[in-house]
């Protein structure tokens, strides 16, 4: 597999591109198809969260691969190709690995070391499974990715650091507009977000919690959850229960603002409070006008200015001993699959090498027809020996050098030195000839605006 990744992220972007390249409804699944058709890709992926929309695909080669996906996520975010290349990322081979080993990890993650995006990579696998997109090389990447991420949860003190973001966002509430414990609050949305932060405002007090959501069934169900905590409110009547509550969480993945300005001045207008009328957005692309920051009595946190909280806040946890974990993972991956892709030709070696011997050993038994029993059987061994000895040392070396990035040239040497047939290779490791065995190419990642001119060395074209 020669593992690419395109894709942008609260890294790179700001919130506004972020938001306008926000994948909803049913363009996901066809952003997904549309990769996986591509005629340099043979299989693919697609994180797609509130923070980053990332593309993994099994390419054949470097600047193609970068080429096509690039303008796939132009294409069905409906962001201009030239404006979206300066925020777009790229990562290949061990890079790629090493990136989405670290996401896993939460250490690409707003809020450095929160555990949510296990659950998201793990849908984003799942996703892939479900729409036959993803083979057996991505299926294996995610899983050891999952793998991954829980070793660094289980290992290290990085849920110290690994607040939710819904707990992150409460704090940064809590600063503006008083402590959470006491306050009504109305969470807008019932999917996992809001399900998370519904959970979390009954575990942080809140004396009245309500619960709207588009479709009522969803609301009842997660408020059943939640047993007896919170109850459900029309989606139609959320303007008008603004200025009951203080605190509004939103996050139902709407293409369009779903709470605009005027109404939250209204809700204002009305409040007797003396607490500002809090707002914690959750949503790409955002669910709350944005002109709500400029009203007053009135406070908004969205995901903008919690990038911005989380980057002012002090170092987290063990994030030196997570990367640690991340860099030998990465390491034993590689290698792991190196080893993999020479497999195969050693084995079809072997099986050539043994059909040679019956072969030669037949012809032995036809001229010497006379050869008694005991004698057949001697030379048949010492045949067998004789062969098993040549082939044991560079057997064992190409295994060894397979480890090694570059591993993939001594499979194609023997297979060239033996005139191996290519069928029988591919006849061993499951896939039809003419299928990718993976490129040793040393990694990259570099921006994609300069994907064109400097791919990594030695990388396909």
């Amino acid at each position: 597999m020669s593992l690419l990744v395109v894709g942008l992220s609260h890294r790179t972007a700001p919130v506004g591109v972020l938001e306008r390249a926000a994948l909803t409804g049913e363009t996901p699944t066809r952003l997904l198809h549309d990769a996986a058709a591509s005629a340099t890709v043979a299989e693919a992926a697609l994180v797609n969260t509130c923070n980053r929309i990332e593309l993994y695909a099994d390419v054949d080669k470097f600047h193609a691969g970068v080429a096509e996906l690039s303008q796939l996520l132009a294409g069905h975010s409906g962001v201009d190709i030239d404006e979206l290349t300066p925020h777009l990322y790229v990562h290949y081979e061990d890079r790629a690995v090493h990136h989405l080993f670290s996401v896993a990890c939460g250490l690409d993650s707003m809020v450095v070391g929160e555990g949510q995006i296990l659950g998201q990579l793990r849908d984003a696998l799942a996703k892939a499974q479900d729409e036959h997109t993803a083979g057996r090389g991505l299926n294996e990447l995610f899983q050891q990715a999952l793998r991954v991420g829980k070793r660094a949860h289980s290992e290290t003190g990085i849920d110290k650091a690994g607040q939710s973001l819904v707990t992150f966002g409460l704090e940064q509430v809590a600063v503006g507009a008083g402590p959470i414990a006491g306050k009504r609050a109305l969470v807008v949305g019932a999917g996992s977000m809001s399900s998370l932060a519904a959970a979390t405002l009954v575990r942080s007090g809140v004396t009245d919690l309500q619960i709207a959501n588009r479709t009522p069934a969803r609301a009842e169900r997660l408020a059943e959850i939640l047993g007896g905590a919170a109850r459900t409110l029309d989606f139609d009547k959320v303007p008008q229960a603004l200025a009951d509550v203080d605190l509004v969480i939103s996050c139902t993945g709407a293409a369009g603002t779903v709470i605009d300005a005027a109404e939250v001045a209204a809700a204002v207008a009305a409040r007797t409070a003396e607490q500002p009328l809090a707002f914690l957005d959750l949503a790409m692309p955002r669910d709350v006008d944005h002109a709500v920051h400029r009203l007053d009595g009135a406070l908004l946190v969205d995901l903008e200015s919690l990038s911005h909280a989380h980057a002012a806040s002090p170092g987290a946890g063990d994030v030196d001993a997570v990367s640690t974990i991340v860099g030998d993972e990465v390491t034993a991956f590689g290698q792991a699959q190196r080893a993999a892709r020479i497999a195969p030709t050693v084995v079809a070696l072997r099986a050539m090498a043994s059909e040679v011997v019956r072969g030669e050993l037949a012809r032995l038994t036809s001229r010497l027809p006379d050869l008694d029993e005991r004698s057949s059987a001697e030379i048949s061994q010492t045949v067998r020996r004789v062969v098993d000895k040549l082939l044991h040392a560079p057997t064992v070396k190409v295994k060894q050098l397979a480890g090694e990035p570059g591993g993939a040239s001594y499979a194609e040497a023997l297979r060239e030195l033996f005139d191996l047939d290519p069928a029988a290779v591919h006849a061993v490791s499951g896939t039809p000839v003419g299928d990718r065995a993976g490129s040793s190419i040393p990694a990259g990642g570099i921006p994609a605006a300069q994907a064109a001119v400097a791919p990594p060395a030695g990388a396909p074209r």
